[in-house]
């Protein structure tokens, strides 16, 4: 196995981390994968910032871990991997992308954007 897909195992894994609800709900945990400069586009169009990304999911409520498919991941640098997904949940679709530094001892995410899918028909 090359450095590479190493690098694209351990993305997907810390990823996934970070859909869990005990993950997401665990700020120190949340702190060590997300860059101190971390920026998101949530799905609502609103700009999250590291700290408020951090507020916002130790105070979310329990709830199951969405299933994922359709992972890409793409080295666009020597230490940056993009990753997409698509996220299916009870309350639709939505594709996720994120860029991840691995750089360091472990991959930290430095952005993220996540866009609702539109249902069936719609436009």
């Amino acid at each position: 196995m090359d450095e590479s897909e190493v690098w694209f195992r351990a993305v997907k894994a810390a990823e996934l981390e970070l859909l869990d609800g005990t993950v997401r709900r665990d700020p120190v945990r949340v702190r060590e994968l997300l860059h101190a400069d971390f920026i998101e586009i949530g799905r609502s169009g609103r700009r999250w910032t590291r700290d408020e990304t951090v507020a916002a999911l130790a105070s979310e409520n329990e709830h199951l871990t969405p299933q994922t498919d359709e992972w890409s991941f793409i080295e666009v640098a020597p230490t940056l991997i993009l990753v997409t997904y698509r996220i299916t949940g009870t309350g639709g679709s939505s594709r996720h992308s994120s860029l991840w530094d691995v750089g360091g001892p472990g991959p930290v995410i430095r952005y993220h954007q996540g866009t609702v899918v539109p249902s069936e028909g719609a436009e």
